[in-house]
């Protein structure tokens, strides 16, 4: 907190600040002395005329707080510096990710990219708002909810949360509107390397195309022709499999891109009987060999807040967080 020589708690933010990364102490009304105040680090989104600031925390979450509350203030660092892991940018990750799982069907929209993949996953049907759409935000959003009402599909806009160049400002811009974020998630990012050198990836069959057998493991059932070529699509596929006993469905299974220097992991699933044993580790440490022999040398994966399982082996194989992810979706036609 911003504190005066002479020892006192100041507020150095106005509503000029709007769209900077700010931490502020509150109080609480809380009698409590040791609970008296509170502190949030986020984006100072808005800043509106009845006196109420609104906080993006890096997770997306938004925090209202009356401007008579406020105890200190100050902009800090547009990002907290990285401890560990490749070193990249927000544009350059969702750019990557966004190539290792293609949509059957984009348009353009200015900057702005429109995917449809007949409702399979909101990744492949939603928007990926890098930059400016060439519109007003009203008639852009308007367009995005036409051409998915087209489709028959939802209208989705992924926004990211928490890192530099990120969309703090549009994510408060669409729930003003009525847009509702349904799905949040994380995009870790950690060295190549350490995965491979985890497991001795023993027993794992790689194959350009996911089969029968890595389907029937594939916690998405009843998948589609639609749903197979965004499976497949990306720079440099492949797909692991651990054979399951008496040729049943696979004890695990899992799915890997290589795009230059990145290596992205996905659907890394194992048979509930045999989780912890190791299986997950052997097929990201097979997959990994695969990428360094293409020449990748940095990894990026996708795992939502509340699967703790995934979240403690991605931070053993040197896994961190950079960015949060969410999806946004319209309101109804009509109101509805």
């Amino acid at each position: 907190m911003e504190i005066s020589a002479a020892g006192r708690f100041e507020v150095r933010i106005t509503a000029a600040d709007v769209g900077k990364r700010v931490s502020v102490r509150r109080l609480t009304g809380n009698d409590v002395p040791e609970e008296k105040f509170t502190d949030t680090v986020g984006v100072l989104t808005s800043w509106d005329d009845d006196g109420v600031l609104t906080i993006t925390r890096r997770d997306g979450a938004t925090v209202r707080i009356p401007e008579s509350a406020l105890v200190a203030g100050k902009v800090v660092p547009a990002a907290p510096a990285r401890r560990r892991g490749p070193a990249a940018t927000y544009e350059e990750l969702a750019r990557v990710a966004a190539r290792g799982w293609r949509p059957v069907e984009s348009e353009r929209l200015g900057a702005w990219e429109l995917r449809a993949s007949g409702g399979f996953t909101r990744r492949a049907n939603s928007v990926l708002p890098l930059g400016d759409p060439g519109l007003p935000l009203d008639a852009a959003l308007e367009a995005v909810r036409r051409w998915y009402g087209v489709r028959g599909l939802p209208a989705y806009v992924q926004t990211a949360t928490g890192a530099a160049g990120t969309q703090e400002l549009l994510c408060a811009e669409l729930a003003r509107r009525g847009w509702t974020r349904e799905v949040s998630a994380e995009l870790w990012v950690g060295g190549l390397a350490p995965v491979a050198d985890r497991a001795e990836g023993a027993g794992v069959l790689l194959a350009r195309e996911a089969d029968e057998a890595w389907l029937a493991r594939y916690q998405r059932k009843g998948v589609s022709e639609v749903a197979l070529r965004v499976l497949g699509s990306g720079p440099s596929v492949w797909f692991a499999t651990v054979p399951g006993a008496q040729g049943g469905a696979p004890a695990a299974i899992g799915r890997l891109v290589v795009d230059g220097r990145w290596a992205g992991f996905a659907a890394v699933e194992v048979d509930p009987a045999l989780r912890r044993r190791g299986l997950a580790g052997e097929v990201m440490a097979a997959l990994a060999r695969r990428a360094l022999e293409e020449g990748a040398s940095a990894a990026w994966l996708q795992v939502e807040t509340d699967n703790e399982a995934a979240r403690a082996m991605y931070t053993r194989l040197g896994f961190a967080a950079h960015h949060a992810y969410h999806h946004y979706r319209g309101p109804e036609a009509d109101g509805r």
